[in-house]
């Protein structure tokens, strides 16, 4: 690479919502972002979220339906904990307000993998995945033939 060339690394996420205001609850609530900036003009309506002053995601309230695994463009979000303690603090709080669950508690990313944990939905069906790369071994893998994460 040249010096005018480096190496890329992810921003942040925009994500479609249907209802800027139930969303951001979530994830400020549930996922612990806190709100950067937001727009409230109607048909404009968005929020900056983010952690420690940095951008993480941003929300648009621009969707007309729920999320369509089968439409191009994401296929999931996933949001990467310190520790397996971390994800399963996050399961407790998910499971606390009723957020729907892909698989039942932790599950590893593979048959036989060390990384892995929790697959859910926001409100509009968004699948989100909160992993570590180490502390699943002991967890079983929901899937055979293909990384967990690939088809929930």
């Amino acid at each position: 690479m040249s010096a005018a060339i480096s190496k890329l690394r992810t921003g942040h996420v925009g994500l479609n919502v249907t209802d800027l205001t139930r969303s951001l609850a979530f994830y400020r609530d549930a996922l612990g972002f806190g709100l950067l900036g937001e727009g409230k003009e109607d048909g404009r309506r968005f929020a900056f979220l983010g952690q420690d002053g940095e951008l993480v995601l941003t929300l648009w309230q621009q969707a007309d339906g729920a999320y369509a695994p089968a439409s191009a463009g994401l296929h999931h979000l996933a949001l990467s904990a310190g520790s397996m303690e971390e994800v399963r603090a996050y399961e407790t709080r998910l499971r606390d307000l009723g957020v729907a669950f892909a698989y039942e508690g932790v599950v590893s990313h593979g048959e036989g993998a060390a990384s892995g944990g929790i697959f859910f939905h926001d409100p509009d069906g968004t699948r989100l995945e909160i992993s570590v790369p180490t502390g699943a071994e002991d967890a079983s893998a929901p899937t055979t033939g293909a990384p967990t994460c690939g088809f929930f």
